[in-house]
């Protein structure tokens, strides 16, 4: 095993805190986009931002039946569902990049 020395190891850490610089630089991008989520038929709505935190809930009147309330709920999660894969999708593609080739 070779033993990395001076100007390596500066050149090393130099990139490491580019690196580090540029990470939070996209997350802080991917925590500042909007994603909604849709139920069928778009009868609910839910928008997130990428940080996970609800900003809006859009719900169609026609949702709503007093008779049953189980399938507002349904649409709800599912719009909620819909929105987080949305996100889990772009954290990964965005953030995966880092974490590629590092063995994790």
């Amino acid at each position: 095993m070779k033993i990395m020395m001076g100007g390596n190891m500066q050149n090393i850490m130099r990139q490491a805190q580019k690196m580090q610089k540029q990470m939070k630089a996209d997350q802080e991008k991917l925590e500042a986009q909007t994603f909604t989520g849709s139920a069928p038929d778009d009868m609910v709505k839910a928008t997130f931002t990428g940080d996970h935190k609800m900003t809006d809930l859009v719900v169609n009147p026609d949702a709503i039946d007093p008779d049953d309330p189980d399938m507002l709920a349904d649409m709800v999660l599912a719009a909620v569902n819909d929105a987080m894969t949305q996100i889990d999708t772009a954290t990964d593609s965005t953030m995966g990049k880092y974490s590629r080739g590092l063995g994790m």
